[in-house]
């Protein structure tokens, strides 16, 4: 054999030894570099099935069933059936972590009842915008300007704008008090994962949630007609600048749920009506959204993904989405969504049951009627997907808690965006530090931070 030759051979063989030999050392750098992040507590609760307090993936496949889908990374997620409560698979689903501005879900579904009509008008102070966190996600409300609460409502929704949550919150009766009536209304939703610190997310320390717990609130918030209208929503106008003499501008918002108004990498999801997603330097990505197709409604949390491809949390919601769908009658649940406390199942054995927290009603009859006003009509997307979840788990004349009845859903609509005037741009400020979340040494507590920025 000729002296090149079996030199090329050596050369070739040493490289393919010496992969053999360096790839244990880069699976033990793997392991290494998993180690180092957080593992979920080794006991959580057991509220909703005795499977859900497991560390890891829980899932009972059935005939047919096809498998989870492959690299979801998230800490925590859960997928369940909206309507009958069915856990369908879950991963560390009771885990407390941070919610960033998911919880604004739970700040709509405990304030919006007490705000009507949506008509109703309120001037900005300055005082109002003073507690708002550096670097925080914002709307681009103004003090001395005059809005509506639906317009404010629409800034929470769309823009994740923590300026809207701290005016609702004093149009409320202040922020210790919204405060004090979220964790109330957590504790009547059994969303006992939960610590509320912060009305709009904002990390703070000892705030936390879970995705179980999330998934509750969101349950809870789209009975809600004002709820589902919002969540909804894919863009709207919002009122910009007054000037003396002059007919006020708008400029347009668009929801930040990319799973509604898609972007690079990300196509709006067949279905989708909402809810919320958030991210925050402590929580990282978080997401709750609902999606309906062929008569099936179901509910997706995620939070804190750590693959690194941009929108990472909204692909993995969409898979599990996508495996949710095809899995319905397929697998066992692993456990279920509880009813609210105060709430007869109609199981027997209660008697008669409280109006529950969230129900339809609580809205207001009036704004009802404010709903069909032009400041409604301003508003475009899935639209009114009011229609999507027409009935969504409304509560039962007799206030039984729907537990085992269809959501009575037309398809989902996109209304064609009103002609928008001069767009101004959202007075926002970018997240603080890194844009690489910092976990806190312990996720059940973290540590506050100078500016961890709500992004959202």
């Amino acid at each position: 054999m000729p002296a090149l030759k079996k030199i090329a051979i050596t050369v070739t063989t040493a490289a393919l030894l010496s992969g053999f030999v360096l790839s244990p050392a880069a699976a033990a750098d793997k392991d290494k570099s998993d180690d180092k992040q957080p593992k979920p507590p080794s006991t959580m609760s057991s509220l909703g099935g005795e499977q859900l307090a497991r560390a890891g993936t829980q899932v009972n496949l059935g005939a047919g069933a096809p498998v989870l889908p492959k690299e979801l990374t998230g800490r925590s997620w859960i997928v369940a059936d909206a309507e009958n409560g069915d856990v369908l698979a879950a991963h560390n689903s009771h885990w407390r972590l941070p919610p960033a501005s998911t919880l604004k879900m739970l700040f709509a579904d405990t304030v919006l009842p007490a705000l009507q009509p949506t008509t109703l008008t309120h001037k900005v102070t300055e005082g109002e915008l003073s507690g708002v966190g550096e670097g925080s996600s914002l709307v681009g409300i103004k003090e001395d300007h005059t809005y509506t609460v639906h317009d404010l409502w629409l800034g929470v929704f769309l823009r994740s704008g923590n300026d809207a949550v701290h005016v609702l919150s004093e149009m409320y009766g202040g922020v210790p008090k919204t405060v004090a009536a979220m964790q109330k209304h957590a504790e009547e939703l059994q969303a006992l994962d939960t610590r509320v610190v912060s009305p709009d997310g904002y990390d703070a320390p000892r705030q936390v949630s879970s995705a179980y717990d999330l998934t509750l609130i969101a349950r809870s918030g789209l009975q809600k007609k004002d709820f589902r209208e919002y969540a909804a929503t894919a863009s709207a106008d919002f009122p910009g600048e007054e000037k003396k003499g002059k007919k006020r501008d708008s400029f347009e918002i668009q929801n930040t749920n990319r799973l509604i108004t898609g972007d690079i990498g990300v196509d709006p999801y067949q279905g989708i009506a909402g809810v919320k997603n958030g991210y925050t330097t402590h929580a990282g990505n978080t997401f709750t959204g609902v999606a309906e197709r062929n008569g099936k409604v179901l509910l997706v949390t995620v939070m804190n993904p750590s693959a690194e491809e941009s929108h990472a949390v909204y692909k993995e919601a969409a898979h599990l989405l996508d495996w949710g769908f095809a899995a319905s009658g397929k697998v066992t649940p692993v456990g279920e969504l509880v009813p609210p406390k105060s709430v007869d199942t109609g199981s027997g054995g209660k008697g008669a049951a409280k109006p529950a927290a969230g129900a339809d009603q609580g809205s207001g009859g009036q704004a009802e009627a404010t709903h069909a006003s032009a400041a409604r009509d301003r508003s475009s997307g899935v639209g009114t997907a009011l229609a999507i979840i027409g009935g969504l788990l409304v509560l039962l004349a007799g206030g039984v808690f729907l537990v085992n009845r269809r959501w009575p859903l037309a398809g989902l609509t996109r209304r064609t965006p009103p002609a928008a005037g001069p767009a101004e741009p959202a007075d926002t400020d970018g997240p603080a530090g890194t844009d690489e979340p910092v976990e806190p040494a312990d996720p059940v507590e973290p540590a506050a931070s100078a500016a961890p920025g709500d992004k959202a």
